[in-house]
C-alpha cells in the first residue's frame, strides 16, 4: 500500500530509495508490469474523473487520413493490375492472334507476376505507411527537445495536447513570481515602516515577541544558510515566506537559530499547521509555570479578525477595536497590497493557569482573542521574462488566468506586472468566497450557466482554495458556450491541487516547490516552476502538429504522382514508368527519410503569432491542398512530358514497349532520376505549410534535415550510376544529369508561383482529416495576424499590395487637389503681388479644397513597423491647428467676396486640363 502524507509535519528515517525499497524490489520483479498497469489505471481516473482524455488523438485524425487513402489506393492498384492484364490478353491473344502455347506458359506466368507486383507497388507507395513513424518521431524528438527547456513531459499526449492550449490557470508564488520573498514594510508599534525598521526603534518586549514568534512558529525546516558564491545573496531553504521573516530577524540582528536552540521542536505543546482554509499556523508553547503561549501568523485581513488587542509604540497592549482594524485595512494593508506585496499578520495569544486547561481540539475558540504583534509586507518580485511570456500568450490567442491565494489586491498589482491585467481592461478580479457566491444557486449547487457568465472575464482570482481552482477548471472544460471546447492547462504544486491537475487538459506540476502527489497527478514537470517554460511547451505543442502536417504535404504529393504515373504508364504502355525496385526506393524516400527530415523541425516565434488550431481543425488545411495539388500538377506535366517526348528531347532510345527482360533505358533512368529531384526540392518546399516565400528560412537550424537532403540525393547517384539491372538504372551523363536537377530544382520556381495564389480565390478545394473548417479567413481580417487561425502569406501580400496603392492614388489624389486649389487662388492675382496679398495665403490654407483631413480614408497600414514608429507619421498628417490670423478679403464687404469667386471661377475655366494632356490623363486615370 502507498502512504501519501497530506497534512501536518514529521520526521521519519528513510532505510533505503528506488529499486532497493520494497515497491522498486516488486516493480523489478514484476518486470515493469505494475507501471504499466498504474499508468493504465491513472488514465482510467482521468476518464472517470469527467476529463476528456483523447488518446492519442492525433493518431486518431491520421487514421482518418489513413483510411481515406487506403482505399482509393487499393482501389487504383487492383484497376491498375486488372487492366495490365487485360491489355495483354487482348494484345497477345486477340490482336496478334497467338494461340496459347502451352510451352510458353512459364512467359505468360512471369507477365503476370509482374504485373502483380506492379499493383503490389502502387498499394505500398498509396498507403502512407509513416503516418504513425511521422508523429512518434516528432512527439519523441519534442519531448527530448523539451526536458532541455525544462519541461519534463510525463504522458506523451500532452504535449501535442499543450498545441491547442487555449487558457492557463497559473499560480503566483514561484510561477510568475522569482519566490524569493523579503520583507520590505512593517507596521508595527502603531506606525508604518516603508523600509525595515532600525533595532533602536522597536521596543524591547515586542521586539522579543517578534523575533521568539517568528523563530518557533516557522518550520524548523526552514532556514537562511550562506551564499554559495562570495558576493551573493544568502540561499533561502524551505518555505520562502517563512524564509522571508527569518531573514526580517537577522535583518534586525537576531539569531532565530539561537531561540530554536532553547525551544525545540519536542518541546512544542501544539501545532496547528498552515493550509489553505485555515490560512494561519499557530504555534503553543508550554512556560514553566503551567500557562501557555501561542503564537499565530497569517494572512493579514483574516487573522486581524481573529485580535482583539494590539501593541502600542510604548509596548503597551491596548484594545483592538472593530474602527482601529478598519484604519489598518485603509492605511496599511491595501497600500501594501496595492504596491504587491504579500500581508502577514503576527499575533500571540497568553493562556493563563487559572482559565483552566484550553480545548485544543476546538480551533474556534483556541484562534480568537490573539494580540496583533505586527503586520509585514513581503515583496516576491515578478520573474523578468514573464512579462514577456505572457504577451506571447496573448498574442498566441491563450488567455492567462491567475489562481493565488493571496490578498485580491496583492494579487491584482501582481497581475497588472505580469501583463494579464492592463489599465482599462473590463476583466474581473474576485475573491474565492465571491466567486463561489456567484456560481452556487439557492441550494448550495454549482450552476454551469452562472459560471459561464463569470468564467470569459475572469482573470485574477484570489484567496482561492484548491477547491475553488478545480471549480474553476472543470466550468471552463465543461463550457459549451464557445464554438470550439476550451482547452486548459494548469499549474499546481499542492497537494490539494492534484484534482485540478487531472480535470486539466494539461497539468503542470512545479519540479521544486511541488509535492509528489502534484507531481504524480500531473502531465507535465517544470523542472524550473518558470511560467516562461510554459510557454515553450506551447511552442512545441504546435510545432508537433505543424511537423505532421508538413510531413502530410510532402508525402500525399508523391502518393498522388507516384499512383497517377503508375496507373497511366500501365495503362498507356502496358508497364510501369517506376519500376518495384525504383518505387519502393521512393517510397523510403518519402516514408522514413522524410518523417525524419520533417519532424524534427525545431519551433520557432512564429509559431504563436497565431490562435490555437482548436480540436476541429482539419490536419490537412485548404492551402496545403492547393500547394498538394499545385506541385502534382508540376511533377505529372515534367513525368509525362518525358515519358511520351523524352526520347526526342535528349536524343536517345525509347524506353517504351520493351522486352520483358530487356535491358534498362536512359530514358525511363531519366524519367526515374527526374522524379527522385522533384522530390527532394520540393521536400524543401514541404518545410511552409501557409504558403509562406522564404521556403530556406530556418533550414540550416535543422541540420538533420540538411543531412537527409544531401545523403539522399548521394544515394540517389550511385543508385543511378551503379545500380545496373537491380536498380533498372542506366548511368547518365554531366548534360542529362543537369537536366534532371534542373527540373527538380523547377519544383521551388513553381512553389513561389503557387504561392502567389490566394487560397480563397480556389473555392473548389477541400480539406482533409479530422473535423471540417466552416469559412474561409476573410479578406478584411488578412492584416490582423492575431485574428488569424490559418495563415495564408499569398493572401497577406496581395491585401498588402491592394492597401498600398490605394493609399498611393489617395495621396495623388490630395496632391492635385492641393496644387489645384493653389492655381484657383492665386491666379486672379499674379502680377499684382502686394503685401496684403502675401498675407492672404491664410485664406489658401483655409480654402476648402485644401483641408484634407477627411479625404483619404482609414486604410490600415499594412507594413512591418510597429504602431509605435507608425503614430508620429499618422499624428504628422493630420492638419496642425494655426492661430486665426484676419486676412484682408476676410474683412471685406460682399462685393469683394463676390469679387473673388468670379475670379475664381475664371481660373478654373483657364487652368482646368484639356482632354489630351498630361494633367487631364492622370486624373482620368485615377
Amino acid at each position: 500500500a502507498f502512504l501519501v502524507l497530506s497534512l501536518g509535519s514529521g520526521k521519519m528515517l528513510v532505510t533505503a530509495v528506488g529499486v532497493n525499497s520494497q515497491t522498486g524490489i516488486i516493480f523489478t520483479l514484476l518486470g515493469d508490469g505494475a507501471p504499466q498497469q498504474e499508468i493504465g489505471t491513472s488514465r482510467e481516473a482521468y476518464q472517470t474523473s469527467g476529463t476528456n482524455w483523447e488518446s492519442r488523438k492525433t493518431f486518431k485524425w491520421l487514421c482518418d487520413v489513413h483510411v481515406c487513402v487506403f482505399f482509393p489506393g487499393l482501389f487504383m492498384s487492383a484497376i491498375t493490375v486488372l487492366i495490365l492484364v487485360v491489355l495483354f490478353l487482348v494484345d497477345t491473344f486477340w490482336i496478334q492472334g497467338l494461340p496459347w502455347i502451352k510451352d510458353c506458359t512459364p512467359i505468360y506466368i512471369q507477365f503476370f507476376v509482374k504485373f502483380f507486383i506492379i499493383g503490389v507497388t502502387v498499394l505500398v507507395v498509396a498507403v502512407p505507411e509513416g503516418l504513425p513513424l511521422a508523429v512518434t518521431i516528432s512527439l519523441a524528438y519534442s519531448v527530448k527537445k523539451m526536458m532541455k527547456d525544462n519541461n519534463l513531459v510525463r504522458h506523451l499526449d500532452a504535449c501535442e495536447t499543450m498545441g491547442n492550449a487555449t487558457a492557463i490557470c497559473s499560480d503566483k508564488t514561484g510561477t510568475l513570481t522569482m519566490n524569493r520573498m523579503t520583507v520590505v514594510q512593517v507596521y508595527i508599534g502603531d506606525r508604518h515602516y516603508k523600509k525595515v525598521p532600525e533595532p533602536d526603534l522597536i521596543p524591547g518586549n515586542i521586539m522579543n515577541l517578534l523575533v521568539t514568534g517568528i523563530s518557533v512558529n516557522c518550520a524548523y525546516t526552514s532556514k537562511i544558510m550562506p551564499a554559495e558564491k562570495e558576493g551573493g545573496l544568502p540561499r533561502q531553504v524551505g518555505n520562502k515566506t517563512e524564509c522571508a521573516l527569518l531573514g526580517f530577524t537577522t535583518g534586525l540582528r537576531k539569531d532565530y537559530q539561537a531561540i530554536r536552540n532553547e525551544y525545540p521542536e519536542e518541546k512544542m505543546y501544539k501545532v496547528y499547521t498552515f493550509n489553505s482554509v485555515r490560512k494561519s499556523m499557530s504555534t503553543v508553547l508550554k512556560n514553566r509555570d503551567g500557562s501557555y503561549r501561542m503564537f499565530s501568523k497569517g494572512a493579514s485581513e483574516i487573522l486581524l479578525k481573529k485580535c482583539c488587542q494590539v501593541l502600542t509604540a510604548n509596548g503597551e497592549v491596548k484594545v483592538f477595536r472593530p474602527i482601529d482594524r478598519d484604519d489598518i485595512v485603509k492605511k496599511v494593508i491595501e497600500p501594501m497590497a496595492s504596491e504587491g506585496l504579500r500581508t502577514i499578520c503576527l499575533a500571540y495569544r497568553d493562556f493563563l493557569v487559572s482559565d483552566g486547561e484550553p480545548d485544543w481540539d476546538n480551533e474556534a475558540d483556541i484562534l480568537t482573542g490573539l494580540t496583533c504583534i505586527c503586520v509585514v509586507g513581503i515583496e516576491d518580485p515578478v520573474r523578468p521574462e514573464v512579462p514577456d511570456a505572457i504577451k506571447k500568450c496573448q498574442r498566441a490567442g491563450i488567455t492567462v488566468r491567475m489562481v493565488t491565494g493571496d490578498n485580491i489586491n496583492t494579487a491584482r498589482a501582481i497581475a497588472t506586472k505580469c501583463g494579464i491585467l492592463h489599465v482599462g481592461d473590463d476583466f474581473l478580479c474576485l475573491e474565492g468566497k465571491e466567486f463561489n457566491r456567484r456560481i452556487h444557486n439557492e441550494l448550495g449547487e454549482i450552476e454551469q450557466e452562472r459560471l459561464d457568465k463569470i468564467w470569459p472575464k475572469l482573470r485574477v482570482l484570489a484567496r482561492s482554495s484548491p477547491t475553488d481552482k478545480h471549480t474553476l477548471v472543470k466550468g471552463i472544460t465543461d463550457s459549451t458556450i464557445v464554438e470550439q471546447r476550451q482547452v486548459v492547462a494548469v499549474t499546481g504544486d499542492g497537494t490539494n491541487d492534484g484534482p485540478a491537475l487531472k480535470k486539466a487538459d494539461v497539468g503542470f506540476a512545479m519540479g521544486i516547490a511541488g509535492t509528489d502527489v502534484a507531481k504524480e497527478a500531473s502531465d507535465i514537470i517544470l523542472t524550473d516552476d518558470n511560467f516562461s517554460s510554459i510557454v515553450k511547451a506551447v511552442m512545441w505543442g504546435r510545432n508537433v502538429y505543424d511537423s505532421i502536417s508538413k510531413f502530410l504535404q510532402f508525402q500525399l504529393t508523391v502518393n498522388v504522382v507516384a499512383v497517377i504515373v503508375a496507373f497511366t504508364g500501365a495503362c498507356i504502355t502496358q508497364d510501369s514508368p517506376l519500376k518495384a525496385v525504383q518505387m519502393l526506393w521512393v517510397n523510403l524516400i518519402m516514408d522514413t527519410f522524410a518523417s525524419l527530415a520533417l519532424a524534427t523541425e525545431p519551433p520557432t516565434e512564429a509559431l504563436l503569432l497565431r490562435k490555437p488550431y482548436g480540436r476541429n481543425k482539419p490536419l490537412i488545411s485548404r492551402t496545403m491542398m492547393k500547394n498538394i495539388l499545385g506541385h502534382a500538377v508540376y511533377q505529372l506535366t515534367i513525368i509525362f512530358t518525358l515519358l511520351f517526348a523524352g526520347e526526342q528531347i535528349f536524343d536517345i532510345d525509347s524506353g517504351r514497349n520493351t522486352p520483358l527482360h530487356a535491358p534498362p533505358s536512359e530514358h525511363y533512368t531519366i524519367v526515374f532520376n527526374t522524379f527522385v529531384m522533384m522530390q527532394l526540392f520540393n521536400e524543401i518546399n514541404a518545410r511552409k505549410i501557409h504558403g509562406e516565400r522564404n521556403v530556406f528560412e530556418g533550414i540550416f537550424n535543422n541540420m538533420i534535415f540538411c543531412s537527409i537532403v544531401f545523403a539522399t540525393f548521394v544515394i540517389q547517384f550511385l543508385i543511378v550510376q551503379f545500380g545496373g539491372k537491380p536498380f533498372s538504372c542506366v548511368g547518365l551523363s554531366v548534360e542529362q544529369w543537369l537536366w534532371c536537377v534542373f527540373l527538380g530544382f523547377g519544383s521551388l520556381l513553381w512553389g513561389q508561383l503557387i504561392s502567389t495564389i490566394p487560397t480563397s480565390r480556389l473555392k473548389f478545394l477541400m480539406t482533409a482529416g479530422h473535423g471540417t473548417q466552416k469559412e474561409e479567413i476573410p479578406e478584411d481580417e488578412l492584416e490582423e495576424m492575431e485574428d488569424l487561425d490559418e495563415i495564408d502569406h499569398a493572401e497577406m501580400e496581395l491585401k498588402r499590395g491592394q492597401v498600398l496603392w490605394c493609399r498611393g492614388l489617395n495621396r495623388i489624389q490630395t496632391q492635385i487637389r492641393v496644387v489645384n486649389a493653389f492655381r484657383d487662388f492665386m491666379s486672379p492675382y499674379e502680377g499684382l503681388e502686394t503685401p496684403e496679398s502675401r498675407s492672404s495665403i491664410h485664406n489658401f490654407m483655409s480654402h476648402p479644397e485644401f483641408r484634407i483631413e477627411n479625404s483619404e480614408p482609414a486604410i490600415p497600414l499594412i507594413d512591418d513597423t510597429d504602431p509605435e514608429e507608425d503614430a508620429p507619421t499618422i499624428r504628422n498628417t493630420a492638419p496642425s491647428p494655426l492661430p486665426p490670423v484676419l486676412s484682408p478679403n476676410q474683412n471685406n464687404n460682399a462685393s469683394d467676396n463676390r469679387g473673388f469667386h468670379q475670379h475664381k471661377d475664371i481660373a478654373k475655366t483657364i487652368l482646368s486640363p484639356t482632354p489630351g494632356s498630361p494633367m487631364h490623363s492622370l486624373e482620368t486615370s485615377l
